[in-house]
């Protein structure tokens, strides 16, 4: 494998992490003469056949989503694509070691450290779940810390590309994610959201400051068991020194309830910072990448190290310019033509450029108009823009509705994907809500189209998982099950699946 050229463009060169779904390895950009990290990843690992198509989709769309986010906490996402059998991520290779060699070296861990850390990822997270995007994944393997002391997260929408909507576990019956970092509403299969990450931060805190991670057992199921029925350990019983607020805060972020962990990564960032040393201060001697540094010393050069400037970078992306009316036709064909090549991120500009135009040529209430706001919904949806279709969405379903009535089977339609965006940006409340006084709208409907109602019937099923009421969503899933099996039959993915969820639902609970 060393010496093979991926896209007869990157090297391999050393492998430097492994798992279970594919390998990490150091490589080299012969294009542009640098080095770089390539994650490959195997789609039959996790899913067979028309499974791993859908897979490669996702990983397609969840590159684009995870390369426009813009933080300096986060690893340059550089490339991605497939080659032969494998999916490729190209990334920006950082020195540095993983928060797991950081711990092992460093015992204990100064609580110093340890607040640094997780301030510089609540950084981190708050950018991007305000995109939105959950990590899903965040554990010692996926923080590097660098020589200057900053932190950088790695593998940022990986497991979300893992965790499909037709199936929460792999072919193989593991759940996707690691268990000890696991929140119980992803352990669960339920909705996951921001909460989840800082449910992920609470555990990795534990770690830092207690030597180890708040629930340990010899078997995946057992750990999952813990997380969702046990109370951690308050840290100062463990570790005096540990200043009060910071255990209570890490009480707080392992709350078995989303609802009952703080609000958000921000707010977290606030009650870490009254920890943070002060910049300037006196903190003893600075060893190596130490966490501290970036708070004590703000933008100071690397240790070691000549400060070299870098070219200063744009403010912001250029977006396509508003277009003439003539231009219009024109312009819907290259929307076409880049839909059909997949560079759905151009199309939402384009698009977002025609429909000024359009709407001043056509007016505000024309089919051409609500045509293009519908492709454009549509578009920012494929394109994962949950925050930016949710109004676009909601404008539609209110034009049909005043229209055509509030029972307009379009009308409805609109309202069911904009509860999806609600679901997507982590309002479980409000998205639980809007499904449940869909349904009966769409079981009226469900002799031509008995998928729709399925389908949101497990999303409630899903939601309730998340909020925590299990006995609730067990019911719905029971229910669901049969009717599944009635409408698709037995062997069905679709039943199969809540078969596995009932499943795990019930050894866990067990």
């Amino acid at each position: 494998m060393i010496g093979r050229l991926i896209a007869g463009r990157y090297e391999l060169a050393t492998v430097i992490g492994q798992g279970g779904m594919g390998q990490v390895w150091t490589a080299y950009d012969r294009r542009l003469d640098r080095r770089v990290a390539v994650k490959l990843l195997r789609p039959d690992k996790v899913a067979d056949g028309d499974d791993a198509e859908e897979l490669r989709r996702r990983f397609d769309r969840e590159c684009r989503v995870t390369a426009q986010v813009d933080h300096p906490g986060l690893v340059t996402v550089h490339d991605a694509g497939a080659d032969g059998d494998e999916l490729y991520l190209v990334m920006q290779y950082v020195e540095g070691a993983d928060l797991g060699d950081h711990l092992a070296e460093h015992d204990p861990y100064p609580w110093q450290w340890a607040v640094a850390v997780a301030a510089q990822m609540c950084a981190v997270l708050s950018a991007v779940h305000a995109v939105p995007i959950v990590h899903r994944d965040l554990k010692p393997r996926n923080v590097i810390v660098r020589p200057d002391g900053t932190v950088t997260v790695l593998d940022l929408g990986v497991a979300s590309v893992l965790d499909t909507d037709t199936t929460r576990l792999t072919h193989t019956g593991s759940p996707i994610g690691s268990p000890a970092y696991m929140a119980p509403e992803q352990a669960m299969g339920g909705t996951v959201g921001p909460r989840t990450d800082l449910y992920a931060l609470g555990v990795l805190l534990h770690e830092m400051l207690s030597g180890h991670v708040p629930f340990a057992g010899s078997t995946a199921l057992g750990v999952l068991h813990r997380h969702l029925y046990e109370a951690p350990v308050p840290l100062r019983q463990v570790r005096p020194e540990v200043p009060e607020p910071l255990e209570a805060l890490v009480l707080r972020l392992l709350a078995k309830d989303p609802q009952h962990r703080p609000a958000g990564a921000q707010d977290v960032y606030r009650e870490l910072a009254a920890l943070l040393p002060v910049p300037g201060a006196h903190h003893g001697p600075l060893g190596p990448m130490d966490p501290t540094r970036p708070f004590l010393h703000p933008h100071a050069p690397w240790p070691d190290r000549a400060g070299a400037p870098q070219p200063p970078r744009p403010a912001t992306a250029p977006t396509a310019p508003p277009l003439a009316g003539d231009d219009l036709a024109t312009a819907v064909e290259e929307v076409k033509r880049l839909l059909d090549a997949g560079r759905i991120t151009q199309a939402v500009d384009l698009l977002g450029g025609i429909i000024p135009a359009a709407a001043g040529k056509h007016g505000e209430h024309s089919p051409v108009l609500r045509a293009l706001r519908k492709q454009y919904a549509a578009t920012l949806m494929e394109d994962g823009q949950y925050r930016r279709a949710l109004p676009e969405l909601r404008r539609l379903g209110e034009e049909f509705a005043s229209q055509y009535g509030g029972a307009d089977r379009q009308a409805l339609r609109f309202r069911y994907e904009a509860a999806q965006c609600l679901e997507q940006l982590g309002d479980t409340t409000a998205a639980l809500s809007e499904y449940r006084v869909l349904l009966p709208y769409f079981e009226q409907w469900a002799a031509t189209d008995p998928a729709t109602p399925l389908g949101i019937r497990r999303r409630i099923a899903h939601l309730l998982l998340s909020a925590g009421d299990r006995a609730a969503a067990h019911e719905v899933l029971t229910r669901l099950l049969f009717d599944a099996q009635r409408v698709h039959g037995h062997a069905h993915p679709f039943p199969a699946e809540i078969r596995r969820t009932l499943a795990w639902l019930s050894r866990v609970q067990g």
